[in-house]
């Protein structure tokens, strides 16, 4: 079965104000300010998805704790950028990683939790946390 995608728009705006406890009203306002932008259907209507909806309750949970809605979308901005930062990291670590495995014979072993473990040329360790020795020619 496929992974849920927190990404795809599925929710009505009465249906996503109700899941982040909010007001409809609040949600169109936050649009327009730019704090959470939803997709829009070809009629114009507001799509939230479920990382829009964390992203509601965490407006809330800011707001409540005293901070300023400018302050709020500075906040969202950062960690929107860091998010992306983190995603283009484990892609080029991916890239690397899908480089350095076609070269075959270059992988010797790897040592992870259970012990020593011999590797085929292009055979990838079965824990991620293994430690990999390579050998340079």
């Amino acid at each position: 079965m496929d992974e849920f995608d927190v990404d795809t728009p599925m929710f009505a705006i009465a249906v996503a104000a109700e899941l982040a406890f909010m007001h409809p009203q609040t949600l169109r306002q936050y649009d327009r300010m730019g704090l959470v932008i939803p997709t829009r259907t070809g009629g114009q209507s507001r799509r939230y998805t479920m990382r829009n909806i964390a992203q509601l309750r965490e407006i809330a949970r800011l707001s409540n704790e005293g901070v300023s809605l400018e302050g709020i979308k500075r906040i969202l901005e950062l960690e929107n950028q860091n998010a992306e930062l983190q995603k283009r990291v484990r892609d080029l670590e991916q890239a690397l990683a899908n480089e350095l495995m076609s070269r075959p014979g270059a992988r010797v072993f790897a040592a992870g939790e259970t012990g020593i473990e011999t590797l085929a040329p292009g055979q990838r360790p079965t824990s991620r946390t293994s430690v990999v020795v390579w050998r340079r020619r």
